[in-house]
């Protein structure tokens, strides 16, 4: 085991994310992001980051830009996840600290 999996195993504040920024862009009546908002807020409870669900119908720019491709999840302004959230990615990409 590495130092970093150890440190992250035995100190809760290893896992502390609150400088984190996670945006779930949706659609109402989208049944993938609901399922994705449910992972996050999941995964929230353990790594304390910010989350923030913007429905994309409200402005035509993000319409064009994400379209049908919803659920759309951007963490630090970088888009990690289009149409489907994996929960073991997910979980990859948190515990890695990128």
């Amino acid at each position: 085991m590495s130092w970093n999996n150890w440190l992250r195993s035995w100190w809760p504040g290893a896992r502390d994310r609150s400088h984190w920024i996670v945006v779930l862009y949706t659609r109402q009546g989208c049944h993938l992001c609901e399922a994705a908002w449910a992972l996050l807020s999941e995964a929230q409870r353990r790594d304390h980051y910010s989350l923030e669900k913007v429905d994309i119908d409200t402005d035509p720019v993000l319409v064009a830009e994400h379209g049908l491709h919803v659920p759309v999840v951007a963490v630090n302004g970088k888009v990690r996840f289009r149409g489907v959230v994996n929960a073991v990615l997910l979980r990859r990409l948190f515990d890695s600290g990128a």
